[in-house]
Formats: structure tokens, sequence, C-alpha cells
């Protein structure tokens, strides 16, 4: 799929809700903020995004660098994509929220 061409992702979606899909994943999560919520706008089935390792590794190395404050970009980057249309977040980060109590 070309990754800039948001119309290609909503009808290669819509083809996979036709063809029973039980929910419909975006992936990598942070990069297709756009292309979540175009697919949550054309489709009632659960929207599942999965926040990659690349991006997952980001916000580690910069928090090891001490660029970036870990727990608040964590919450910024998940509360984005929740905010953007997702029903399901996938992310190496569950096991440190659940932790949290989050």
């Amino acid at each position: 799929m070309n990754p800039m061409n948001r119309r290609e992702a909503v009808r290669e979606s819509l083809l996979d809700e036709q063809e029973g899909a039980d929910a419909l994943m975006v992936k990598p999560a942070g990069a297709y903020l756009d292309i979540i919520r175009d697919i949550r706008e054309a489709s009632r089935l659960p929207v599942a995004a999965y926040q990659v390792s690349g991006e997952y590794a980001m916000i580690k190395f910069g928090a090891q660098a001490g660029a970036i404050d870990e727990d608040r970009v964590v919450r910024e980057t998940l509360g984005s994509i929740k905010r953007a249309g997702a029903d399901l977040i996938f992310t190496y980060f569950a096991m440190d929220l659940a932790l949290a109590g989050i």
C-alpha cells in the first residue's frame, strides 16, 4: 500500500471489512494518526493501532538521553492515538502502564 495515499488505506480497510474482518489494524500508529481517524469515520468496526517497536525505541532512547520525560511522552503519544479514534492500542509500554495502575 502506498503510505502517502490516504484514500487507498481507507479503501483497503473497507475491503477487509467486507471480507469479514473483526477489527481493522493501523501500524505504525504514531505516523498514521490521520489514517486512524479516516478509518474510524468510515467504519463501525473496532480500530486497533499498533505503536511499533521503533516508536517505543525512540521514546526510550530520548528518555535515556535526558531529552524527554518518558512518562509524559508515553501518555501523550498513547493519548493522541486514542484521540485519533483507536479502540484498541497495542504498545510495548502496556506492562509499564499496567504496573502503574493506568
